[in-house]
């Protein structure tokens, strides 16, 4: 019989969604007692209506570290994780002519190549005779990251968890969460079956740390322990088409729209909302509008679009389309994510940690953000401080950097602008 390891720390995850699940299952790797919570079911909410587009072509510093990290992981998964598969492919950033972030395109490929990206500048016509799928005289300019790639999301999610729970992890879904008081070196949480029977009572668990990884929800769980964070959760769509594609994945960045391959014929989104969304009363079907946008994208980048019945004729959103919905992402003042021990009173508290704040870069992250969250938690409950040169935590992404009560405008995460930025 093994003997209980009463040394190990407690730790209690809330949020089933990629970051949530990643974070669950390298903290029991390491050896701590996880619980993992989860509202609804694995990759029920962001996660389970990302886009799967995956790549490390990134022209600042930490986020091409942690893009680089994550790829990597997501790689050696394809390898060892049963039900998930990574689909390397091909990233295309095209910029149409007359668009005046084309100037800015140079500078950004050489930063990402300083930083060991296999990314280069391509003539518009050579990138048509590259991919014949994509129409390019309307281009200015364009870039090609090689390494890159595409998954399923739900896939990622669910199979991580399954082997999360064979090894040790407590995952409990259809479970809701409260944040209760700090006690001592401990955090309660109020635990309630999320199906209920009627009934007001509540279970009070104490654990040494919480992770809160909540996606849209984290901001309201904060609340509930008194602390306010500048994360607000916006609309985005994507859809499914009945195309076959055989094509690289493609940012349209003068169109703000995406496509990757799809097994079903291709995957394409943007459909941003920049105003604040409820993560409880979001619509979660497509707009026409989006339909009818991305369709006009598509016919403006494709080629010879085949259609499902052997016919290359104009897109249409109607009965081309076979599945289109809508998802939440988080957006903060800056645009980098809230990872870390949270400041609760002017000191940091070794017992309540926040990953949330991904402005649409959340999924492709997870893999890296999960491991950093895992001995960053572990290396707080062992007193290593948040600014100490040892810590795993990254301090750009330091939750405690805004008052919590911001008001800012959102930004689409995927924007050129956003690429483009200085150091």
């Amino acid at each position: 019989m093994i003997e209980e390891d009463v040394s190990a720390p407690t730790v209690a995850v809330i949020g089933g969604g990629a970051v949530g699940v990643t974070a669950a299952h390298d903290l029991a790797a390491r050896g701590a007692d996880v619980t993992l919570f989860e509202r609804g079911e694995l990759a029920a909410e962001s996660s389970g209506r990302a886009a799967g587009v995956l790549y490390d072509a990134y022209a600042e510093d930490v986020d091409a570290a942690v893009g680089a990290r994550a790829l990597a992981r997501f790689r050696a998964f394809d390898r060892s994780l049963p039900g998930f598969s990574f689909s390397a492919c091909p990233y295309v950033i095209a910029v149409r002519e007359g668009d005046p972030d084309a100037d800015a395109v140079p500078a950004m490929v050489e930063r990402m190549r300083d930083h060991g990206r296999e990314v280069s500048l391509v003539d518009p016509d050579e990138l048509g005779e590259r991919f014949p799928a994509l129409h390019t005289d309307d281009l200015a300019v364009a870039a090609v990251a090689e390494g890159a790639g595409w998954t399923d999301p739900p896939s990622y999610v669910r199979a991580l968890g399954e082997r999360a729970a064979r090894e040790g992890v407590a995952v409990e879904t259809e479970t809701v969460v409260e944040l209760g008081d700090r006690t001592d070196a401990e955090r309660e949480l109020r635990i309630r079956e999320a199906g209920g029977n009627g009934s007001s009572e509540t279970e009070t668990r104490a654990f040494d740390a919480v992770v809160v990884a909540a996606g849209a929800h984290t901001r309201s769980l904060l609340a509930d322990a008194g602390i306010s964070v500048p994360v607000v959760p916006y609309r985005v769509q994507a859809l499914v088409a009945r195309w076959t594609y055989d094509g690289p994945m493609v940012y349209d960045a003068s169109a703000d729209a995406y496509l990757r391959p799809h097994p079903d014929g291709l995957l394409a989104g943007d459909g941003t909302e920049p105003v604040p969304a409820d993560p409880d009363g979001y619509r979660r079907e497509a707009d026409d509008w989006f339909r009818e946008d991305v369709a006009a994208v598509l016919d403006e980048r494709l080629v010879g679009t085949e259609r499902g019945d052997g016919r290359t004729e104009r897109i249409d959103p109607d009965a081309d389309v076979s599945r289109a919905w809508a998802g939440l992402c988080t957006a903060t003042p800056d645009g980098d994510p809230l990872v870390g021990p949270m400041d609760a009173s002017g000191e940091a508290d070794p017992t309540l940690f926040v990953a949330a704040g991904w402005q649409g870069h959340g999924f492709m992250r997870a893999p890296a953000i999960g491991e950093t969250v895992a001995e960053g938690v572990l290396a707080s409950l062992a007193g290593v401080a948040f600014d100490d040169p040892d810590s795993p935590w990254i301090g750009a992404f330091d939750p405690n950097r805004f008052d919590g009560d911001e008001e800012f405008e959102i930004a689409e995460g995927m924007s050129l602008s956003n690429r483009t930025d200085g150091e």
